[in-house]
């Protein structure tokens, strides 16, 4: 997987998952800005409606030992992955409202 790709990261101790944009994947861990998968739905309804997002997108380091597995963010033909699902409903590049502008 490469810097820049949209993924999935499920992790352990806790127990939790992040949507986002892989930022750095290395020996020592991955680091990621996304948000957490449990609040998706909320931060996408936000960006549908135009509003600021309460719970914006969060630049976070999971150390190699907490990482679970990393799936990249993909469609197939009968599950809409996250970033096709915020395209559609939001009108916008999801790498684009996670990373900011620039």
């Amino acid at each position: 997987m490469d810097a820049g790709a949209l993924v999935i990261i499920s992790c352990c101790s806790p127990r939790e998952k992040l949507w986002g944009v892989l930022l750095a994947l290395t020996p020592a861990g991955a680091t990621v800005r996304g948000v957490r998968l449990d609040a998706f739905e909320e931060w996408l309804r936000g960006h549908a409606r135009g509003e600021a997002a309460a719970l914006g997108p969060a630049t976070v380091f999971f150390p190699a030992h907490r990482v679970e597995r990393i799936e990249l963010d993909e469609s197939s033909a009968a599950v809409e992955g996250f970033g096709d699902r915020f395209r559609r409903i939001a009108r916008r590049e999801p790498r684009e409202a996670v990373l900011g502008p620039g």
